[in-house]
């Protein structure tokens, strides 16, 4: 907000401002009248890391775009009505959780036996509440389950038998496992148990063990952020195998200065709690956002073994969208309005060079 004499008072951080300073900067500029002014708000999304190359059907591309597109949209639809960034989080991602191209929700891959687990966590960095569910094979929207864990119980993580229990006590309804089954991911699985039969190594990114997941960063109007992910896990993985999405901390994670979802080979974004170091380099150490998402996704995670990407965004509304392997699905859409889709790795998925987003008074 700026007062008569141009001093300007970070609108980010308005609810840091203590009512005895705010009263004494008002006093000494001769501030007669506030305007309140509103965030300009930003949402960012994924897709998924891995060995993403130009040798997709033109027909396969441009469903994922739409599909990405259409998550963009309908959150950014709810940035716009004012609605919180968790809200705009759970949208997001629930449009891909229902879409099968995506390893999450519908299009899940499947267990070394044949089944279907998935994860989901949300986290309001507001209030720093959080909820996940673990190794769920009924719920269709993992994500709205995380959200109920999360508002509606004392708990933070819920998994397998229990997860469901709760959902049907709070009226969510159930679908048949079924409802996760795709041919092409069953013939993955297929693929993946031929390989292991016969002792080789996962040829290719379809059967890749550490393929996919999808997430959302989102800054609202009241300069609030939130981050929210979603997996379906590894293709092929065994004894309730339980990756980094669904932890606080590794896979998902937001404070008032920052929101992280990430993708790739979850064991080592846990072993480095990648989220978490991400925002407490921006928020303790004042690291710049790509730097500090550079230095744990593009440094610290390839230097154990471990690839895959993260998706960060923080209270000004910068964005950073670093990855290690040949593609990532991503997108982001801001002030513009405009979204912005990306798979490839040598494709710009215009976030190099932001424009510093402008504030907009109510």
């Amino acid at each position: 907000m700026t007062g008569a004499v141009g001093y300007t008072l970070p609108n980010h951080r308005e609810s840091e401002v203590k009512p005895h300073r705010l009263f004494v900067a008002l006093a000494i500029f001769g501030i007669a009248s506030l305007s309140h002014a509103a965030v300009s708000p930003v949402l960012v999304i994924h897709g998924g890391a891995g060995v993403i190359r130009r040798d997709m059907t033109p027909a396969r591309e441009k469903v994922v775009r739409a599909a990405m597109t259409l998550a963009l949209k309908n959150g950014y639809a709810q940035l716009k009505a004012g609605k919180p960034a968790p809200d705009v989080v759970a949208a997001a991602i629930t449009v891909l959780e229902d879409d099968e191209n995506f390893n999450a929700g519908k299009g899940s891959v499947f267990t070394h036996d044949g089944k279907n687990e998935l994860d989901a966590a949300i986290m309001d960095g507001n209030t720093l509440s959080a909820g996940a569910v673990a190794g769920v094979r009924r719920i269709k929207n993992p994500i709205q389950l995380a959200r109920a864990v999360m508002e509606k119980t004392p708990y933070v993580m819920l998994s397998g038998d229990g997860a469901e229990t709760f959902a049907q006590s709070i009226g969510m309804p159930l679908v048949n496992p079924s409802y996760f089954r795709t041919e092409e991911r069953w013939q993955q699985l297929q693929k993946a148990l031929k390989e292991d039969a016969a002792k080789q190594p996962h040829a290719d990114v379809e059967t890749a063990k550490h393929f996919g997941t999808v997430g959302a960063v989102a800054l609202d109007v009241q300069g609030h952020l939130a981050a929210g992910t979603s997996t379906g896990g590894m293709n092929d993985k065994r004894w309730g195998r339980v990756g980094d999405s669904p932890i606080i901390g590794a896979g998902t994670y937001a404070n008032s200065g920052c929101a992280v979802s990430a993708t790739g080979w979850g064991e080592f974004y846990i072993r480095t709690v990648a989220a978490h170091e991400i925002c407490m380099k921006v928020t303790q150490m004042r690291v710049p956002l790509k730097r500090a998402a550079a230095e744990v996704i593009n440094q610290e995670i390839p230097s154990m073994g471990g690839n895959g990407g993260a998706i960060a965004l923080d209270a000004d509304g910068q964005i950073s969208i670093p990855f290690n392997t040949d593609g990532m699905y991503r997108g982001w859409i801001g002030a513009d309005g405009v979204p912005h889709v990306a798979l490839y790795g040598d494709e710009d998925d215009g976030t190099a060079e932001l424009p510093a987003p402008a504030d907009s008074a109510e």
